[in-house]
This record gives structure tokens, C-alpha cells and sequence, in this order.
């Protein structure tokens, strides 16, 4: 995986917002290979819901998503082991879950793909980040 997609950027191609022109052209990319975390799927089949979308939309579209995706990676002790490290180094609090999504995309050595401000307080030596525009 070389890039792995938080549920902001999948959220942002998905409504085609902001940022969702990038995150298409990453899907097109040969040379790039991405991927997300299930906490970011999780998050994403929750927003849906939140959209209004029912159970069988929901999957159809999380289907959808995961054949655009090269990876999907689950919570392990690699990934536990690098949020303790990220959250340690960061400069400000970043949320459990991101910060697992974040260290997802680490242990993988990815580049994080988002648009959420509070991953600005993990330094740049210790994840790789693209940062989407605003919504």
C-alpha cells in the first residue's frame, strides 16, 4: 500500500466534495497503490447511515469501495504499537480512532490521505501525510 485513505478522503470522493478529483486520480494511479483502514470503513458505513442510506445501500456502496481499494487493514499489535509512538510524538490530542487510523497508514509505511486538521499535530518525520483541501 502507498497510500491509505482516512474517512475524510473517502467521504470527499464519495460526495464530491473537495479533494474528491485527487482521490480519484490516486484510484487511477498505477504506480499507487491504496488502501485504508476498517476503522475508516467504519466510520464511512456510519456517516452513510447518517445520510440516510439503508443497510443493503450501504453495503453496496461499501462493495463498491472496497474494489477501488487495493488493501483493507484490521487493528493489530503492529498498529497498536505505532499509535502509542504517534500519539507520544504528537503535539496536540488526536482521537483514538484516528489516531489508529493514522497509525494504520505508518506501520504500512503509506502516506496518510486526509482532510482533518488535528492529524497537522503529528510531525511530518513521524507519518506521511497529503493533506486534502476543505470542504
Amino acid at each position: 500500500m502507498t497510500h491509505l485513505l482516512d474517512t475524510s478522503a473517502l467521504l470527499a470522493h464519495y460526495l464530491a466534495e473537495p479533494g474528491a478529483d485527487r482521490i480519484q486520480a490516486l484510484f487511477e494511479d498505477d504506480e499507487v497503490v491504496p488502501g485504508t483502514s476498517i476503522l475508516a470503513l467504519y466510520e464511512f458505513e456510519l456517516r452513510l447511515h447518517r445520510l440516510g442510506m439503508d443497510a443493503t445501500a450501504r453495503t453496496a456502496e461499501l462493495n463498491r469501495y472496497r474494489a477501488l481499494l487495493s488493501e483493507v487493514v484490521n487493528v493489530n499489535e503492529a498498529v497498536r504499537n505505532e499509535a502509542i509512538r504517534l500519539r507520544i510524538g504528537a503535539t496536540a490530542h488526536v482521537a483514538a480512532m484516528d489516531i489508529l487510523i493514522a497509525a494504520t497508514a505508518s506501520s504500512q509505511s503509506a502516506t496518510l490521505v486526509h482532510r482533518d486538521p488535528h492529524f497537522n499535530s503529528i510531525p511530518e518525520d513521524l507519518l506521511k501525510q497529503e493533506v486534502l483541501p476543505a470542504k
